[in-house]
């Protein structure tokens, strides 16, 4: 079935708090999807974000980020008042302040909890025996981490950083109410996006999320499991995540992320790996697999160097992770993000997988050779995008494309002038035989470079743009609507 979707962070709808979260502007969002004959919302990682504010290197591959609960539920509740919420500054109206956020959002969510006597909540407490082969170790490891003034696990007093069961003891008992905050928190996040995914998908909406392939060092899964990843007796990596250097990148990019030890999945029957994927597709309908192209062979840096110059390409698990997800979890829908330079071993493991892999139509407009990302050039299985989270604006991309490139995309896509570049675009990939189209909400708008959402490999600009409530009007839904149906991507 063809169909299409819209590209939009959580962080990004319009809310009162600096933040967008799982309040009334979500479901207004999911009213205005179905009125533009959607069938996806894809949204960026849900866990809790760490240094550097991005949702690709969160404190947990399990927890929520508590940024998203929404206050109005707890002012319902006589927890808050809607006085004490309105009198913090959260920042500008137009894009994420996270330090600013910070102060604030905490403040007012450990004075809810302290009004809640959560622990008397019979939900709350099966919510928390449910989920205690994750939860127990992230809100220690949150409790703590706070308690040692927000320093990484690696630089704790080493015995609670090797978890010797005398510390583990000694951590729970000092800070039992600290740790129960951090409980309160996912149960919240989970209650309330539980209930916005179900209002989407009775709605007609499914909802498209991310799974990075890899966790951030900094993190209650490397803490907890630190068997699971290429670490030495102390717990530091031998080898981390990154790309070598390429075109657009001379030292290569170094992510830092521990590499994980396969050999050691395998043995278990990959059972962390499966605990992880199946909590992922209850968040989610759809799963985009972040760099799929690492499970095929993955770049592996020394740790303690300064870019991603020297390093060397070790194998990954292959199919093998694949073909045993399907055994233990049964048939899920899968996006394979297989974007940036794919060697034929990478073009054959998504091939058989049968997963659709990805096309980026601003990647295809490269006057000097024919590309694979062209619409021409697809088949049905994939999915095409006019950009991701990492890529401009279609607007900006088009404005400030090379010359020679320019002109190619002019030819290609026949724009006359400018101001068309960004709908014909839409219209390339919505018109293309890939069976699935999402666009991002800001090329819809046509918005300019101020919008783009990161900056690969840059840091302090990233994940802040925000709509403006009055962007989305019905004007807007009803041509978004009449383009799709155009191109055969509404239900009839």
């Amino acid at each position: 079935m063809r169909r299409s979707g819209i590209l939009l962070a959580i962080s990004s709808l319009p809310s009162k708090y600096g933040i967008g979260t799982f309040s009334k502007e979500a479901y207004e969002f999911v009213d205005f999807l179905k009125k533009s004959g959607q069938s996806l919302w894809q949204i960026l990682p849900l866990g809790p974000t760490g240094y550097g504010d991005s949702p690709y290197q969160s404190f947990s591959t399990f927890a929520g980020n508590p940024y998203y609960i929404d206050l109005e539920e707890f002012i319902a509740n006589g927890w808050l008042t809607k006085k004490e919420c309105e009198k913090y500054n959260y920042g500008h109206i137009n894009f994420v302040e996270y330090s600013v956020i910070f102060d604030a959002k905490f403040t007012l969510l450990k004075k809810a909890f302290d009004n809640s006597d959560i622990s008397s909540n019979k939900a709350f407490a099966s919510f928390k025996k449910d989920n205690a082969e994750w939860l127990d170790d992230y809100a220690l490891y949150m409790a703590v981490k706070y308690s040692l003034e927000g320093v990484s696990w690696t630089e704790w007093p080493e015995d609670i950083k090797l978890r010797k069961d005398k510390a583990i003891k000694k951590y729970k008992k000092e800070l039992a109410k600290e740790i129960e905050f951090y409980c309160f928190l996912q149960y919240y996040f989970y209650k309330q996006w539980t209930a916005l995914k179900a209002y989407a998908n009775d709605n007609g909406i499914q909802i498209v999320g991310d799974i990075p392939i890899y966790v951030a060092m900094d993190s209650a899964d490397t803490w907890s499991h630190p068997e699971l990843f290429d670490l030495d007796e102390n717990c530091n990596p031998v080898k981390v995540a990154g790309c070598p250097p390429d075109a657009f990148t001379a030292l290569g990019q170094l992510w830092g992320n521990p590499l994980y030890k396969w050999e050691y999945h395998k043995a278990t029957g990959y059972e962390w790996w499966m605990n992880r994927l199946a909590h992922t597709f209850k968040l989610y309908d759809v799963v985009r697999i972040d760099h799929f192209r690492g499970f095929d062979e993955y770049y592996a840096i020394p740790y303690g160097r300064k870019d991603a110059v020297i390093g060397e390409w070790l194998p990954g698990p292959g199919l093998d992770l694949f073909a045993c997800m399907k055994a233990k979890l049964g048939k899920k829908q899968v996006i394979a993000e297989d974007l940036g330079f794919l060697t034929d071993s990478v073009i054959k493991m998504v091939k058989k997988s049968g997963f659709p892999g990805m096309k980026v139509l601003q990647f295809a407009f490269d006057s000097r050779e024919e590309s694979d990302y062209l619409p021409h050039n697809y088949d049905k299985n994939c999915v095409v995008y006019t950009g991701t989270h990492d890529n401009d604006t279609t607007r900006h991309w088009y404005d400030t494309l090379a010359r020679g490139d320019k002109s190619f995309a002019r030819r290609y896509l026949n724009i006359k002038t400018p101001r068309e570049a960004v709908d014909k675009l839409i219209r390339a990939g919505l018109g293309s035989v890939a069976d699935t189209c999402i666009v991002p909400m800001q090329d819809y708008l046509e918005l300019g470079g101020e919008a783009r959402m990161n900056f690969p490999s840059t840091m302090g600009t990233n994940w802040k743009w925000r709509l403006s409530k009055d962007m989305l009007t019905d004007d807007q839904a009803e041509r978004i609507y009449k383009l799709c149906r155009l191109y055969g991507r509404v239900k009839r």
